[in-house]
């Protein structure tokens, strides 16, 4: 039988796929759940910075949000649990399963919670997530000091915790490579591909700002499967996939694209978390068909640096695409 044990941020998984944050890693009950269930490892659900920012949140002066959207923020924020709650998930799961567990903090900003990285550390989280995003919506603003807050971010989480550390980022950058290799030395020892973001809506009959969310769809699975391959053995730090894996075959090609693990949320919402042991016995049987004794043995297969049809990646394909329609 082939052995499907990855490694990912320097910890042991006992396979490839990891629970992200969600409502379906928020209590120790529902980890239990999670490994029950054949999980590798979970991240659980975000701690977000304006909690630990405390009750003003500071959202009206961070964001520049129009005031019902500040209002609807906030009042979502109230609903979160706090700090000291979350270390108290961390503790319950750490006595209850056996496999990683990964704290996350959503965050937009280096002020507030470098310090709570180091208590996340000692209620015993195995790994940290950042979750990072901020929206550029200052016109004066740059590139650069947007990205500026992704590094000083990790770098002063670094300087406080000995766990190791993961970004979750979007793709919306000018220069994604350039971006993974500064936060690379910059000490992050993985990246997280891609962020999903609540979008904003118009309601049209009440005339007011709304928040939208879907699950994520098969078809957005291309833009994270092609950047792991572009990145995948050329920044020197871990890679994990996750939007638009619905398929123990899409979990295989994030694989052979260089992913060390993918993080399924959407799937298992819609149907349930016993499509984890499926994905594993695939994986199992797809190995065996293919002589693979280990996930190492084609992790990475198909990334850039590995094969010689680099033109598959860039610009040739779009062209015919486009070809094929005319």
């Amino acid at each position: 039988m082939p052995q499907i044990d990855s490694t990912y941020m320097n910890l042991k998984l006992s396979n490839p796929i990891i629970v992200a944050s969600s409502g379906l890693t928020k209590s120790a009950r529902q980890i239990k759940s999670c490994e029950d269930a054949g999980a590798g490892a979970v991240v659980i659900k975000s701690l977000f910075e304006e909690v630990l920012a405390g009750k003003d949140f500071g959202l009206d002066v961070s964001t520049g949000m129009h005031a019902e959207a500040y209002d609807y923020l906030r009042s979502e924020l109230e609903m979160q649990y706090g700090p000291r709650d979350y270390c108290r998930v961390i503790e319950d799961a750490k006595k209850s399963v056996d496999i990683p567990v990964i704290a996350s903090i959503n965050c937009v900003s280096a002020k507030w919670w470098p310090s709570y990285a180091k208590q996340i550390e000692s209620a015993g989280a195995d790994g940290l997530e950042l979750n990072v995003f901020k929206t550029a919506f200052d016109p004066t603003t740059s590139g650069e000091d947007i990205e500026k807050i992704y590094f000083d971010v990790i770098q002063a989480v670094k300087e406080k915790v000995n766990i190791p550390v993961a970004m979750k980022i979007g793709s919306y950058f000018s220069s994604l490579p350039n971006l993974a290799r500064e936060l690379r030395q910059r000490g992050v020892d993985a990246l997280v591909l891609f962020n999903r973001f609540t979008e904003l809506d118009i309601d049209i009959e009440k005339i007011s700002l709304q928040n939208t969310f879907q699950f994520s769809s098969k078809y957005e699975i291309y833009r994270p499967l092609r950047w792991i391959a572009i990145l995948s053995g050329r920044i020197g730090c871990d890679l994990a996939a996750t939007t638009g894996i619905h398929s123990a075959q899409d979990m295989i090609k994030m694989i052979l694209a260089g992913a060390s693990a993918v993080q399924l949320a959407s799937l298992l919402y819609t149907d349930g978390l016993e499509k984890i042991r499926s994905f594993l016995t695939f994986l199992e049987s797809w190995m065996t068909q293919n002589n693979f004794k280990t996930i190492e043995e084609f992790k990475g297969k198909l990334s850039l640096k590995n094969t010689q049809t680099n033109e598959i990646y860039l610009r040739s394909q779009f062209m015919e695409k486009i070809r094929g329609y005319e």
